[in-house]
């Protein structure tokens, strides 16, 4: 008897050591990224799962809602923020390894409307009178005290003159993709949105590009938390190379760095 329960504890040790490989290498990594990075970032997260079988855990928000959840603890490896603002707000609450960070895209802000609209092909320079094109409509962006893209917004409307007669028209959404969504649905006559939130929604047309000038440089900066997994810092290589690169440019990126291979 003695003899036959060491066989068997011998197959569990076995069982078990077979197993646990395998485990191993059910590796997950929880990324908490802007809101407007979704479309493209889901593509770079699918390649990299296939190249690797690492799979991810996303969320998706405003920049400043995920800079103060990862600062409340919340787990997460990755940030990706739509502004340089909230990250360095991050590395200031020491969530963030700073030597990690890169400003990795670039993007641009556009006008939009319902693609049913009649408003088309509208000049934006110095002098522009968005109230006056808004007529009786809302106005959608994110929240301009808090959310990149109102931010951004806001900026560029001060800078040519627009913003003290179209404040009262604006309708603040929680991320730059609510505000997306309002304009879609016929909500809002207006919104201010990324242009690459743009070319993803059907429902929406540009109506008009902001000149770069007018705001602070749109600048994405992606980094790992200080309680990252290890495997973390291999993901953050593959953001930087050509194939990261073709993919996030074909959703209209900027790819800010000299890729690698």
């Amino acid at each position: 008897m003695s003899r036959l329960a060491g066989l068997f504890t011998a197959f569990i040790l076995l069982a078990g050591t077979s197993v646990s490989p395998a485990a191993a290498e059910d590796k997950t990594i929880t990324i908490f990224a802007a809101a407007s990075m979704k479309n493209a970032l889901d593509e770079v997260d699918a390649a990299y799962t296939a190249k690797t079988g690492v799979k991810f855990s996303v969320s998706y928000a405003a920049s400043s809602v995920l800079a103060k959840q990862i600062e409340q603890g919340a787990p997460a490896d990755v940030f990706v923020s739509a502004d340089t603002d909230w990250m360095d707000y991050a590395v200031s609450k020491k969530t963030i390894n700073e030597a990690s960070r890169v400003n990795l895209l670039g993007n641009s802000i556009v006008l939009i409307a319902p693609k049913d609209s009649k408003i088309d092909n509208v000049t934006i320079s110095q002098g522009f009178d968005l109230a006056k094109l808004a007529g009786d409509g809302r106005i959608a962006t994110g929240d301009v005290k808090s959310v990149p893209v109102g931010k951004y917004a806001k900026a560029a409307l001060e800078k040519l003159g627009a913003w003290q007669a179209a404040e009262p028209k604006f309708a603040m959404a929680e991320s730059v993709r609510a505000a997306l969504t309002l304009v879609a649905r016929g909500e809002a006559a207006l919104g201010i949105v990324y242009s690459t939130d743009a070319k993803v929604e059907p429902g929406v047309k540009i109506v008009g590009t902001f000149p770069t000038d007018s705001h602070p440089a749109i600048i994405y900066p992606v980094a790992a938390t200080t309680t990252a997994k290890a495997e973390t810092g291999d993901y953050l290589a593959f953001l930087r190379t050509s194939a990261a690169k073709t993919i996030l440019e074909k959703y209209g990126f900027k790819f800010l760095i000299s890729p690698t291979t």
